[in-house]
């Protein structure tokens, strides 16, 4: 299976057909070791092998099949009503974001309805440690996930040991208070407001987020009614999700 998901997963970032050394070689392996699996993959239809260059590529099956039903767009269609709603009542722009290859994704977002607002393209990826939703995606995991997640981590490995301790005192602290306010870590003058989608299983689903403008003249919503008005809007993704 790993050697499958090898080949499928370099095919996928290569824009030409490939040969059987060309795939060995870019993920690793030697040709004879691979064989087998790409006249599996062939006969599956997941590649498709050029008749006369002997060449291959991937199909469109996992397009297709990636399209039948995906958990993400449940979360989008479950967060969009929330979300615009929670951005009107306290005219500040809030995204969702969830866990994605071991960064974090943002997948839906709302927009505050004033003149200026703050927007992050729907798709983005960052780091799990240099975002406030990242950080509280790991603070609501089950330790062992955290632990894993953590140690495949370039920057946190790169630590030293009381550094390390910090970090995990930090993502305790969030997780015991509830919820996390904070400087943004990419953006001056933005106050991110984060609540995690967590089940009453105790699975973290997402981390919904507003991005407060704290250099706006409008002051009329505190934090702590934004830090009130978000959680309630997680809520209601959770309910429309069936999972509250």
């Amino acid at each position: 299976m790993d050697k499958g998901l090898d080949i499928l997963e370099y095919l996928s970032l290569k824009a030409t057909s490939l040969s059987q050394t060309e795939i060995a070689a870019g993920i690793n392996k030697k040709p004879n070791e691979i064989y087998r699996m790409l006249v599996c993959l062939e006969n599956r239809g997941y590649l498709i092998r050029d008749e006369v260059s002997g060449k291959y590529k991937l199909s469109l099956k996992l397009f297709h099949l990636s399209h039948r039903h995906s958990p993400v767009d449940d979360i989008r269609r479950a967060s969009q009503y929330p979300m615009d709603e929670l951005s009107l009542d306290i005219n500040q722009s809030c995204h969702l974001g969830i866990l994605y290859i071991e960064k974090l994704m943002v997948i839906s977002q709302s927009r505050s309805r004033g003149a200026i607002s703050l927007s992050i393209e729907e798709g983005s990826l960052f780091p799990l440690l240099l975002t406030t939703s990242g950080k509280v995606l790991l603070a609501f995991m089950r330790e062992e996930e955290r632990m894993h997640l953590l140690h495949r981590n370039d920057l946190y490995m790169s630590q030293n040991v009381k550094e390390r301790k910090q970090t995990l005192k930090l993502l305790d602290g969030i997780k015991t208070l509830g919820y996390c306010v904070k400087d943004s870590d990419s953006t001056r003058s933005v106050t991110d407001i984060c609540i995690p989608l967590a089940t009453s299983q105790g699975d973290i689903i997402g981390a919904l987020t507003v991005a407060a403008l704290t250099a706006k003249s409008d002051t009329t919503v505190s934090f702590a009614d934004i830090v009130t008005k978000t959680k309630l809007a997680a809520d209601k993704i959770l309910e429309r999700l069936g999972l509250n």
